[in-house]
């Protein structure tokens, strides 16, 4: 229960899905939490419900893809708390399913506003505060689409391989102020996103069963198998662990 004590994490897209059971893995291993979403209604939500258990959390409106609002909320998440010590980069979206040749340009900026920049802006703006902090741990949410490719959603999966290298860059860059950076590569969990990727396609429960398939352990994945990664990169049991690629995909990738 006390992996985390004494630290403050940072979490994008801390509302729904991955980033929420993280905040709460982390909130229940000792660390004090900043919910960052644009969903802020939800993120106060959460952000109360884990204050009534007992733990710090507080929530925080955050577009990713907006520099000057990134610079102004760690900030205040630091102000908050005394410190950053832990930045989860877990904001994203998936993009338009099609062909490149038919992707608008607009579409394509869209998703790497959010998938890359935010990443960027939100490491640029993490690392001065974490080096106060003396140490710190960055983790990237990035996919099995960041490591294999599939015949789909195109900015998407391309956004998920810029965030690999990102990773391994500002690990090196990093390593010597004892900020560790490292990514986590997820197989199909079970979140809003694969939901509503789904209900796009027609049958969900159908389309579940196909996406179960896909996996050599016979199932996708849950939020938690997400946040435990997350839980353990962040904490001190990592500490020789940096630049790496931690993938959490039920052996989708081991084909």
């Amino acid at each position: 229960m006390n992996r985390l004590k004494g630290k403050v994490a940072v979490i994008t897209g801390g509302a729904l899905g991955l980033g929420r059971a993280t905040a709460l893995r982390m909130a229940e291993e000792g660390a004090a939490v900043a919910i960052c979403d644009l969903l802020v209604d939800q993120a106060n939500i959460f952000a109360d419900e884990l204050a009534a258990r007992g733990f710090e959390a507080c929530a925080w409106r955050l577009d990713v893809s907006n520099e000057a609002e990134v610079a102004r909320v760690l900030n205040e998440v630091a102000g908050r708390f005394g410190r950053i010590d832990i930045l989860v980069n877990n904001a994203g979206v998936a993009g338009p399913s099609k062909p490149t040749d038919q992707i608008t340009e607009a579409e394509w900026d869209f998703v790497q506003a959010i998938n890359v920049k935010g990443v960027f802006f939100c490491t640029k703006h993490a690392i001065p505060h974490l080096r106060k902090a003396g140490a710190g741990s960055i983790i990237n949410l990035s996919s099995i689409y960041g490591l294999v490719g599939a015949p789909d959603v195109p900015p998407y999966h391309a956004s998920k391989g810029a965030v690999r290298l990102m990773s391994k860059t500002d690990a090196l860059i990093y390593a010597p102020d004892k900020i560790r950076v490292n990514s986590v590569h997820p197989g199909f969990i079970w979140t809003p996103m694969v939901e509503g990727h789904l209900k796009a396609q027609g049958d969900v429960e159908e389309g579940r069963h196909a996406v179960d398939a896909l996996h050599p352990l016979g199932h996708i994945g849950e939020p938690d198998d997400i946040a435990w990664a997350c839980v353990y990169l962040a904490s001190d049991e990592a500490k020789f662990v940096t630049g790496a690629e931690l993938v959490v995909d039920g052996g989708y990738t081991a084909r």
